[in-house]
This record gives structure tokens, C-alpha cells and sequence, in this order.
């Protein structure tokens, strides 16, 4: 059965990130993607430069558009800008209850600066994170939520029990950011009830990998999260569609280094499973 999974996000005009890159996951996932822009941003591989976010009630109905008719049961969440949108996106998960909903909470930027205001991160944490299935900031956006700066491995072990126990999410901590040449994201898992006997017994799944140099890494955290709601929808077990979702991004990445589109930070290639 064809899986159906909703992205809500901004629209990027270069085409490596945002709603772009979501469609362009699942589809070569083999999965069906239907969207919801929350924004539109002109940018391209060199910046951002301009945003114009949609009205609220433009973005809630897009969603009860897709939601009544197509019913996706897997949910990703990306770019948000402002307090309202985050209001009329909670009350549409709570109508609708998707299966699945995973949320990369754009929130710092690529230098460390916020990207959203104390209302907007307070409605966030609020509202939103406890309607996640997963929740997955870089080390940058695990600080500003720990309020805390992260350095090494434990660090973000201990930040993503502290997320998740405050949060009542899943927690997915992703190290790109770390110092040297190895790599790791860290993966903390909500237990509930009904979930308690299908998940290994450590309480934290680490995905170690190797550094792929390369200049074109833009849409990696959108292309990440797309994927895991992809394979989440396709009934996977969270920690194996974190771990599908790693093989595949490593390959766009490694897809992608010699390509030359644009003059600055370039996208993956998200479509190797589909030409192979």
C-alpha cells in the first residue's frame, strides 16, 4: 500500500531545502508527498534573502485540505515562523491525529543565532513537541532548549533524556557539528506502554559515521526528517527508520560532492534510488 506523508514547511527557491527537499526524499522513497507551505523564502546556495511567511489560517487550510481527502498517517514539520502558525498546526494535529509526526525544529542558525522569537519557541515547546512521535534539533537548537551549551557525546546523551522527559517526545540529538572526523547523532526514545516490548533495552540508539567532506550539504535536516517520516509511515520501528534514514542521506551527501549546482553550499542528490 502506497504511503502517503504530509510535509509542512517553507518553500525554498533554489530547490535544495524545505518542501523541495521533502518531496524530493519521499518520493525516491517511493512514498507519496503532499505539502503544506508555511512560508516562501527566496534563496538560493549562498543565503537567504528574503521570507514571507503565510497567514495561519492560509497554512491551517492547507492542512484540513490534504488532511479530509488524502488522510496521510505520517507527518513531517519544518519550517515555522511565528506563534499563530504554530497554534492553527497543533489544533489541526489534535482534529486529525496523524499515526506519526516528526518535527526539525529550525530554530538556530547555521552560526548559533535563533531564528524565531521567545513567543513562537514557547508555543513550540507548549504545544507542539508533546504531539511529536520525534523531535530532531542539531546541537545548536538542543542547546537553546537545554538552555546549555554541547560538546561531546555525553553531553548530548544527557540533553536528549532532559528533552524527552520534559517534551514527552522522542528525542533525535544530530552531531554534524561536532569537532573531528567522526561523526554521531543520538537517538533517545519515549517508552510508553504499548511500545515498551518492541524497543531494545538501552535508552539510547547511537548512529556513529564517518565525516563526508563536501560543499554541498544544504537541505540535510529537512531531507533527514522527510526520510524518517517516510519509513515510519512504511511501519518501521522508530530506531530503524532513524538508521534507514542515515544510509540514505550519507548517500545523497556522497552522491553529491561533485555536482556544481550554484555557487555556494549545494544540495544533496536525493534521487540514487530511483537511477539505480
Amino acid at each position: 500500500m502506497l504511503s502517503i506523508i504530509l510535509s509542512i514547511a517553507g518553500s525554498d527557491s533554489s530547490g535544495g531545502a524545505g518542501i523541495q527537499a521533502d518531496i524530493k526524499t519521499i518520493s525516491a522513497l517511493g512514498g507519496y508527498a503532499a505539502s503544506v507551505i508555511t512560508a516562501v523564502t527566496a534563496q538560493n546556495t549562498i543565503g537567504v534573502q528574503a521570507v514571507y511567511p503565510m497567514p495561519a489560517d492560509v497554512v491551517r487550510a492547507q492542512i484540513v485540505s490534504v488532511m479530509d481527502d488524502l488522510r496521510p498517517n505520517s507527518v513531517k514539520i519544518g519550517m515555522i515562523h511565528d506563534a499563530e502558525t504554530v497554534h492553527s498546526i497543533v489544533k489541526c494535529l489534535q482534529k486529525y491525529h496523524p499515526a506519526f509526526v516528526v518535527y526539525d525544529p529550525v530554530m538556530v542558525s547555521t552560526g548559533g543565532q535563533p531564528l524565531m522569537t521567545e513567543g513562537t519557541i514557547r508555543a513550540i515547546k507548549e504545544e507542539l513537541f508533546p504531539l511529536c512521535t520525534l523531535i530532531t534539533p542539531n546541537l545548536h537548537e538542543a542547546g537553546l532548549l537545554c538552555e546549555q551549551t554541547i560538546f561531546d557525546t555525553d553531553e548530548m546523551k544527557q540533553a536528549a533524556r532532559e528533552l524527552s522527559y520534559r517534551f514527552r517526545t522522542s528525542v533525535l540529538i544530530k552531531g554534524g557539528h561536532l569537532q573531528g572526523a567522526d561523526m554521531c547523532d543520538i537517538l533517545y526514545e519515549r517508552r510508553s506502554s504499548d511500545y515498551a516490548d518492541t524497543v531494545p533495552l538501552s535508552e539510547w540508539t547511537i548512529y556513529s559515521h564517518t565525516k563526508i567532506e563536501s560543499r554541498n550539504l544544504h537541505g540535510t535536516g529537512c531531507t533527514l526528517s522527510s526520510a524518517i517520516a517516510t519509513f515510519l509511515a512504511d511501519g518501521h520501528r522508530l530506531d530503524e527508520a532513524v538508521r534507514r534514514s542515515k544510509e540514505y542521506i550519507s548517500q545523497a551527501i556522497a552522491r553529491a560532492k561533485e555536482m556544481k549546482i550554484g555557487q555556494g553550499n549545494g544540495p544533496l542528490w536525493h534521487y540514487f534510488p530511483l537511477s539505480e
